[in-house]
């Protein structure tokens, strides 16, 4: 049994359920778009095992791709390497993010940003993140609100995942904490690998998740020092957040 924040068992089920270039509401049709005419570099910020950074590859950007897993980022390597592709991929803890290159945009596709679960924290990252732009470079990423159980104790259902070569995963997950003042919520999500009708592994995830209000989450990149900031929702330009079941688009500038 492993307690870890993303660890084999979680990045099996995650490659499984999150093939590449499979969009997420219209999401990679939505970066693609935003990114077409760059010309400079490009960062996907917590890129995951590389079902967005791939299809931006192969639609000829620079892109590079910076996680804090050691195991998505392996994941991510494989991938790159079946689909013909070799980017720049860094392992790092975003606080303390230093890479050799400024870019001209910065990409946290799929939420992933709610997954930094201190506030102060998130400032961190934001500021690095500020600090790596070109000046007039552009920070897009997309967030959204949580769903309404905050019954602490309670269990969602249990899913499983069958794989091609036999292999099963349950994952089961149970709320522990929840702070709707301070607006973050903790679960334990168990995996266990099962072979052959014997348990061959398990492993704990704990899964933290902060949430930030629509116009709130707007102020805070001001704060940081973006301008020009423009929300809008469910990867239409032209569509204002109207409800909480909508995910949220930002795109910000550098000065």
């Amino acid at each position: 049994m492993s307690f870890s924040n993303y660890g084999e068992l979680c990045t099996e089920v995650y490659d499984f359920t999150k093939k590449i270039g499979q969009s997420l509401g219209g999401d990679i049709e939505y970066y693609q778009e935003k990114l077409k005419n760059c010309k400079g570099r490009i960062l996907e910020a917590m890129v995951g095992s590389g079902r967005v950074i791939i299809p931006l590859l192969e639609a000829g950007l620079n892109v590079d791709g910076v996680d804090y897993s050691a195991e998505m980022l392996a994941s991510c390597r494989q991938r790159c390497e079946e689909y013909g592709l070799k980017p720049n991929l860094f392992q790092s803890d975003l606080k303390e993010l230093s890479l050799p290159n400024k870019y001209e945009v910065i990409i946290i596709p799929a939420g992933s940003f709610l997954l930094i679960e201190k506030r102060d924290e998130s400032i961190k990252v934001l500021k690095r993140l500020y600090e790596h732009l070109e000046i007039g470079g552009r920070l897009i990423l997309d967030i959204f609100l949580p769903d309404k159980n905050f019954n602490v104790g309670t269990y969602g259902e249990t899913s499983t995942f069958t794989f091609p070569n036999g292999d099963i995963i349950t994952m089961e997950s149970k709320l522990v904490e929840a702070d709707l003042f301070n607006q973050y919520k903790v679960s334990y999500l168990k995996y266990e690998k099962w072979r052959k009708g014997k348990l061959i592994q398990s492993e704990l995830q704990r899964f933290a998740l902060r949430w930030y209000g629509v116009e709130e989450f707007k102020l805070v990149l001001q704060s940081i020092g973006f301008s020009e900031v423009v929300v809008t929702a469910d990867f239409d330009y032209n569509k204002q957040p109207t409800n909480s079941n909508q995910q949220f688009v930002y795109e910000a500038y550098k000065k």
